[in-house]
C-alpha cells in the first residue's frame, strides 16, 4: 500500500513541477497563481497544499534538488588535476543538458535571481577550496580568481543553454577549463 502512495505522491509532485515550470517559461513567478498550476496539472488546490506551502516552496524544492545534485558532482572530483577538472565540468554540463528545460527556465529572466546566486556561491566555494589547496596562491588573490571564474563560467553556461546546447558538454567543459586555467592567452 505504501508503495502505491509513494508512486502517487511522486506522480503528483512531478505533474505539479511540470505545470509550474511551463508557467515559468511563459511568465514571471510573481504573476503565476496556484490555481492555474493546479488546473494545468489536473490537480485540486488542496492536493497542492498537501505537498507545498506555496509556489515559492515548490520553486525552492526544485532549486534545492538541482543545487544538491551539483554539489555532489563538484564534491566528487579533485580540481587540482586538469583531467579531473574537465571530467567534473563535463559531468555538470551533462546534468544541465539532461535537465535543460528546467535549468534554462531557472537561469532565465523569469527565474529566481536567488537561484543564480546560490549556484554562484556553490561554484565559488568549490573553486576557492581548490585554489586554496594550491599553496602557490595567496588567499585574497584566490578569492578574486574564483569569483571571476565562477561568474564567467555561469554566464557561458547560461548562453549555452539559451542557444540550444549546440556544443557537446565535453567541448564546453574543455573551453571553460581552458579559460579558467589560461584565460584568453589560451587562444593566442
Amino acid at each position: 500500500m505504501s508503495l502505491k502512495l509513494d508512486r502517487r505522491k511522486k506522480y503528483t509532485r512531478n505533474v505539479l513541477k511540470e505545470s509550474f515550470m511551463k508557467r515559468m517559461k511563459e511568465k514571471p513567478l510573481s504573476t503565476i497563481t496556484i490555481t492555474e498550476v493546479c488546473e494545468a496539472a489536473d490537480i485540486n488546490r488542496s492536493t497542492f497544499y498537501s505537498h507545498y506551502k506555496d509556489l515559492y516552496d515548490l520553486l525552492y524544492q526544485i532549486e534545492d534538488g538541482i543545487i544538491e545534485d551539483m554539489n555532489q558532482t563538484l564534491s566528487a572530483y579533485n580540481y587540482t588535476k586538469d583531467d579531473e577538472a574537465i571530467q567534473m565540468t563535463e559531468k555538470l554540463l551533462q546534468y544541465l543538458a539532461e535537465n535543460r528545460e528546467s535549468c534554462q527556465i531557472l537561469f532565465s529572466e523569469h527565474g529566481d535571481p536567488n537561484f543564480q546566486k546560490k549556484v554562484m556561491v556553490l561554484a565559488h566555494t568549490h573553486l576557492l577550496n581548490s585554489l586554496m589547496a594550491d599553496s602557490n596562491n595567496i588567499p585574497f588573490y584566490s578569492e578574486y580568481v574564483s569569483l571571476y571564474i565562477a561568474n564567467g563560467s555561469i554566464h557561458i553556461v547560461q548562453h549555452w543553454l539559451k542557444n540550444g546546447v549546440k556544443e557537446s558538454p565535453k567541448e564546453m567543459a574543455e573551453l571553460i577549463t581552458k579559460l579558467a586555467n589560461k584565460g584568453l592567452s589560451a587562444f593566442q
